[in-house]
């Protein structure tokens, strides 16, 4: 293999891989099509010499590679975010040519817009969480699919609220729908039914997953923070340590207000459009559970509502400052004691060995 340095970009897909290798001039030494194998993309990177950057975008099945290509083959790869290197393209056209080429030169310049790889084990977390999340869309969609049946034919229970026991024990047995919306109807149950089921053997699941995990436990202990809250932080984010501030957590979370200031306009335009959202949705749930509770938050609460502030502003501030207080508090030295018991201080977990924390998420 030359000693020439060379920078790698990679276009993946399921059956194939785009590879372009660059020298340090920006000529292009490859540019093809080859086979979606680790070894195959590893000898034709070292081909044409010693690989100082490889990038490849975030996709699914991605990281597996870059992971492979790291631990195996001790090559410097990094994530790149698809939307960012997107809007770099300067012509309209895509092809996998020019992603590959374009990968290839934002490695050679150093101007990668990283995205961090997450170890094998967050990733797997991830999917799991993801899958719970996805069940509790599907039960929700299916709660309103009865609502509106029962919108249809202009019944409403005004004896009980919706999903109470004495509102379903009246759906089941008041509620006077035709045969075929009576059919309708129990089928919906049932599905409500098994997907109760299926949840509850995802959670299990997770509690096994996460038995271990000082930061899931950890963050267990604080108030208001039960085990979806403490999972979904942990698959999202990872590692707190990673980022470089408080503030740039936030914005991974999506939970900071986005400027939209021009000229002498200064103006703020909602919550910022980034990061996971089921991940905002329980820092939001968590902030407004944090608003009847005794503490901080809620004399926080309290002054931003005397100053005219609308509740769904103080909610969206309180998981900011919420998130930023915990990125700290993540960062103390962790004690076996404080897992088990509830301290008067909050020491943070250990830091979790992460073999492939190359990259560096920029956001």
């Amino acid at each position: 293999m030359s000693s020439l340095p060379v920078f790698v970009g990679l276009d993946y897909h399921q059956n194939s891989i785009q590879i372009c290798v660059l020298n340090n001039s920006g000529e292009v030494l490859v540019n093809r099509s080859i086979d979606n194998d680790v070894s195959l993309v590893a000898k034709i990177s070292c081909q044409h010499g010693e690989p100082q950057r490889m990038a490849i975008e975030a996709c699914c099945g991605a990281a597996d590679l870059a992971e492979s290509l790291v631990t195996d083959w001790k090559l410097p790869i990094q994530m790149a975010h698809p939307g960012y290197v997107n809007r770099m393209k300067q012509s309209p056209d895509k092809t996998d040519f020019g992603d590959a080429r374009m990968l290839a030169d934002l490695a050679r310049v150093n101007y990668i817009p990283k995205v961090w790889l997450a170890p094998r084990e967050t990733r797997e977390l991830r999917r799991v969480v993801r899958h719970r999340a996805q069940l509790v869309e599907r039960r929700k969609n299916t709660k309103l699919r009865i609502r509106g049946l029962l919108r249809e034919n202009r019944l409403k229970c005004s004896t009980a609220k919706a999903w109470t026991v004495a509102w379903l024990k009246w759906l089941s047995e008041e509620a006077e729908l035709r045969e075929s919306d009576r059919w309708v109807l129990a089928d919906h149950l049932s599905e409500i039914a098994s997907l109760k089921g299926r949840i509850c053997n995802v959670e299990s699941q997770i509690k096994s997953k996460t038995k271990d995990d000082t930061i899931v436990q950890r963050m267990m202990t604080l108030p208001g923070v039960g085990l979806i809250t403490a999972v979904t932080f942990r698959a999202e984010v990872g590692r707190v340590d990673r980022f470089h501030n408080a503030k740039q957590l936030a914005r991974f979370c999506g939970v900071t207000p986005r400027n939209a200031s021009s000229g002498a306009r200064q103006a703020d335009a909602g919550l910022i459009k980034a990061g996971n959202p089921d991940l905002r949705k329980v820092l939001i749930e968590l902030a407004q559970r944090l608003l009847w509770r005794p503490s901080r938050w809620s004399n926080l609460a309290t002054k931003l509502l005397r100053r005219g502030k609308r509740k769904t502003v103080v909610v969206a501030a309180i998981a900011n400052r919420w998130v930023r207080w915990l990125y700290h508090e993540l960062q103390r030295p962790v004690t076996t004691s404080s897992i088990t018991t509830k301290p008067a201080t909050t020491p943070a977990p250990q830091k979790e060995s992460a073999p492939c924390d190359f990259a560096i998420a920029s956001t």
